[in-house]
């Protein structure tokens, strides 16, 4: 099952992390820990093609769905990222409609979009798969996921989420509070917050975002988020390493 129709069907938030760390224990780990999804972070890690490549080879070998979120909203990783098979991609910086639609179009097929074929990649089980199939999944089973991440375009998420092929929308908080300087809570920031997740479920997109902790998350799920991410690899294994050496204290003979 692909993490789309996981969405579709849930009765529950899906939750995952990020993954920052080009590593594929930290993976098999987080697998092993019950996340149910993971994002391959290309934007604010050291992630190579080829690292996130392996990443999502083993994580969906684990059962674990896998998105990947891209360096930019330029478009230049859409087509290779698809290739590799991921449960979907994350586009950040989306600022309008314009950019909603140059970077979905990069992700369906033509007649309704410019992807090229690539069927003897992994996404076509390397040339396994009957291209019916590989051309159907692209189109009908991945997720193509926009970031909201300014004031501009939280305001004008109507317009983004009407975006054809469009089939789910991230809501990137903290690069909305740096640019607005606005706390999360702020009332304002609330009411568009709480305007994008009603559009969306009129739509019956789902929305996902990010968060610090397992409070977060629960308060997310409660507002109606339909996939959460808390926090990332490296701050988990930080946080934790952190905690065990202030534990310990100083040793002494």
């Amino acid at each position: 099952m692909r993490m789309l129709e996981r969405l579709r069907g849930a009765d529950r938030c899906l939750v995952g992390t990020w993954v920052k760390i080009p590593a594929l224990e930290t993976v098999e780990l987080l697998a092993r820990a019950g996340y149910d999804f993971v994002v391959i972070d290309m934007e604010h890690a050291p992630m190579t093609l080829e690292s996130a490549y392996r990443a999502v080879v083993v994580a969906q070998g684990l059962g674990v769905h896998t998105l990947v979120r891209v360096p930019d909203a330029g478009g230049s990783h859409l087509q290779r990222v698809l290739d590799i098979g991921a449960d979907g991609i994350l586009v950040p910086h989306v600022t309008g409609r314009a950019d909603a639609e140059r970077a979905i179009g990069g992700m369906l097929f033509p007649p309704n979009g410019t992807r090229g074929m690539g069927a003897t990649s992994r996404a076509g089980a390397w040339g396994l798969d009957d291209t019916a199939g590989y051309l159907r999944r692209g189109d009908d089973e991945t997720l193509r996921i926009p970031q909201i991440e300014d004031l501009g375009a939280l305001e004008d998420a109507e317009a983004i989420l009407g975006t054809p092929g469009l089939n789910g929308v991230f809501l990137g908080m903290g690069d909305l509070t740096l640019s607005t300087g606005l706390p999360a809570d702020d009332p304002g920031l609330r009411r568009l917050t709480d305007r994008l997740l009603g559009l969306a479920k009129a739509r019956d997109l789902p929305v996902g975002t990010a968060i610090r902790d397992a409070a977060g998350a629960r308060a997310a799920a409660g507002r109606g988020f339909s996939f959460v991410m808390i926090s990332n690899d490296a701050s988990i294994f930080g946080a934790a390493a952190a905690e065990i050496r202030r534990a310990a204290g100083p040793l002494e003979f």
